[in-house]
């Protein structure tokens, strides 16, 4: 059947597609696959990083003449819109591609159907919606940002087997083993930014590096202090050759609080209003941040989630209890909200991650 060979192909182009996690940002991930009227595939490609060719370029490159009466199967629509590159419709219709199947279209306000456009007035047969669902959540973080002006945004903690967070307040507490500790780097390694409160920088003085796992990219680590209590002397304005931190705080700081952070290293923003995380995180899309996990603390998460700004939420539960003494999460049990969805649950070594997403009409 022809749906069953469409699902088939466009199954590839969305593996393909993964060559470019944590490489493309600001830009999507997109897998492309030719397939001649025989059902061989004479051409594959994917974008690998943000300023490279597109998918599309590439698997007609590879196809070369093959391509004429060819279906191109694509994880999202082909652009029309000249960027760091120049548009791909037109090359797609030029190569005599007689047909496009496409997961999507293309949530960017210049291109929105354009593309596709485009393909139909050269006489191409178009088809979308194939796996379309898969592709989406593949870009998550640019489907948002199009969508919502913000980052997608992942509200991740370690607990102990009681939901708790630390053993008693401001004190350090490490719950989670190695397995664990591995997975919270490859995911650092592939988002734009970390984010956490000032009580976390007061009480742990973190890095928010990924290590251990290979990052192409700066991260920006971003502090919410609306007391502006950070120190200039924290470790992570040491490390600022892995990305810039960013401090976002309210109007009415001491000038000369924020003149010394300045002087080490960081940038900050004064973002004032009733809504100010949603500004916040408008102002850190404009940053070129499209993904961010926020780490803590509880407090932050809070406001995140009562803001309704959380998209994904990652749970470490470690295997031993901290007892009565220790610090709660929150208040309220957010694997339960019936906002979460396609819940899941993985053993790392002795710890469980529990992930969800969240679900919002757009």
């Amino acid at each position: 059947m022809v749906a069953d060979r469409d699902t088939f192909y466009m199954r590839k182009a969305l593996q393909l597609a993964e060559r470019g996690r944590g490489q493309t940002s600001p830009n999507p991930m997109v897998g492309a696959v030719i397939v001649d009227n025989e059902g061989a595939i004479v051409g594959t490609g994917a974008h690998e990083k943000a300023g490279g060719p597109h998918a599309e370029v590439e698997a007609l490159l590879e196809a070369g003449a093959a391509a004429r009466g060819a279906t191109l199967y694509c994880t999202l629509e082909p652009c029309s819109h000249t960027g760091r590159t120049g548009p791909c419709a037109p090359l797609v219709a030029d190569a005599g591609v007689a047909r496009v199947v496409a997961a999507t279209e293309d949530p960017n306000p210049l291109v929105s159907g354009r593309g596709l456009a485009i393909l139909r007035e050269r006489g191409i047969e178009v088809l979308t919606g194939v796996l379309e669902r898969e592709a989406v959540r593949l870009n998550d973080a640019f489907f948002t940002v199009m969508r919502r002006g913000r980052p997608f945004v992942t509200m991740k903690i370690a607990t102990s087997l009681d939901g708790k967070v630390a053993a008693r307040p401001g004190a350090t507490t490490r719950l989670t083993g190695s397995a664990a500790d591995r997975q919270v780097h490859r995911d650092r390694a592939e988002v734009d930014a970390l984010a956490v409160g000032s009580g976390t920088v007061l009480s742990d003085d973190p890095l928010l590096t990924a290590r251990g796992a290979y990052r192409a990219r700066p991260l920006t680590r971003v502090i919410f202090d609306s007391r502006l209590r950070t120190p200039p002397s924290a470790r992570l304005f040491g490390t600022l050759g892995a990305g810039p931190v960013i401090i976002v705080t309210a109007p009415g700081p001491d000038p000369e609080r924020i003149a010394a952070l300045r002087e080490a290293g960081a940038i900050v923003e004064v973002v004032e209003g009733v809504d100010s995380l949603r500004d916040a995180l408008r102002m850190l899309a404009a940053h070129n941040v499209t993904s961010m996990i926020v780490e803590g603390g509880p407090t932050l998460h809070e406001a995140f989630w009562n803001a309704g700004l959380v998209d994904r939420v990652q749970i470490y539960v470690a295997s031993t209890p901290l007892g009565d003494e220790g610090v709660p999460w929150l208040p309220f049990p957010v694997m339960s909200s019936p906002l979460i969805v396609e819940r899941s649950a993985r053993l790392l070594g002795d710890d469980t991650l529990l992930e969800g997403y969240v679900h919002r009409p757009d």
